[in-house]
């Protein structure tokens, strides 16, 4: 997660969408007194700073109303108000992962309201096998797909960017399959240069079958996952086969 003060914008990140990569290109661009989240796990390079400070926790206790199901998303990766409580203690104020509709309570109403906020969103097919791939390294290759759908912890990410109605908290999503364009106005508008290349590839080695996603999905398993991440379907207007397929989208 980044706020820039110097470049009056808000990145919100996302799962499984070179969210990690994108961060640690921009915070080579930002200035020292922006906000730059530590990335789990480290990357060389990346330099965190101003990320603790004190915050009022109330307001957000009273807004942890998201479904329980772990066939919707998995819940670890959503705060809760147990971590609100342990983020005040230790003083940890912004997180990498932190959704939009926390960020939003933590940081000054004329920095959310005047910055650009903006995040990422992938095919879901797509980041599901790219997420599957991920999960399946971390047990040294023993989890079939199938498996993993069973388990139910999926790349969901909508709540990153949405309030508890469904509605969008963000400025714009920008289509991870598009992020090389995107990227390159936005850049140009903040006069970051940038040569169609994030110049690193975090957490893009996991998956060694690179097969169009289309050849790796049953019918049933296609649609399975359509279900599961119905609402960012409805949301982008995704469909299966219908983006890019390949590891890393338009990035090198």
């Amino acid at each position: 997660m980044i706020i820039s003060h110097k470049h009056r914008f808000i990145f919100v990140k996302t799962a499984k969408t070179a969210g990690t990569s994108l961060e640690v290109f921009l915070a080579k661009h930002c200035g020292e007194d922006d906000i730059i989240t530590p990335t789990f796990p480290l990357v060389e390079g990346h330099r965190p700073r101003n990320y603790r400070g004190s915050f009022w926790p109330f307001p957000e206790l009273f807004s942890f109303n998201y479904p329980r199901d772990k066939s919707l998303f998995c819940e670890r990766r959503f705060f809760t108000p147990v971590q609100t409580f342990r983020d005040c203690v230790r003083r940890w104020r912004y997180h990498e992962h932190i959704p939009a509709r926390v960020l939003k309570m933590r940081v000054d109403p004329e920095i959310w309201d005047g910055y650009h906020k903006f995040t990422i969103e992938r095919d879901p097919w797509d980041k599901t096998i790219s997420h599957y791939h991920m999960q399946r390294s971390y047990r040294d290759g023993e989890l079939s797909f199938d498996q993993y759908l069973d388990e139910g912890t999926f790349a969901v990410n909508y709540p990153f960017y949405t309030d508890r109605d469904g509605s969008l908290l963000v400025d714009q999503v920008i289509r991870y399959e598009e992020l090389a364009a995107e990227l390159g106005k936005l850049c140009e508008r903040w006069g970051i240069p940038y040569e169609g290349t994030l110049g690193v590839r975090a957490k893009g080695g996991y998956r060694t079958d690179r097969r169009p996603y289309t050849e790796v999905y049953t019918p049933e398993q296609a649609e399975r996952v359509g279900k599961i991440f119905e609402r960012e379907i409805a949301l982008h207007g995704y469909r299966f086969g219908g983006t890019v397929e390949s590891e890393g989208g338009t990035i090198p």
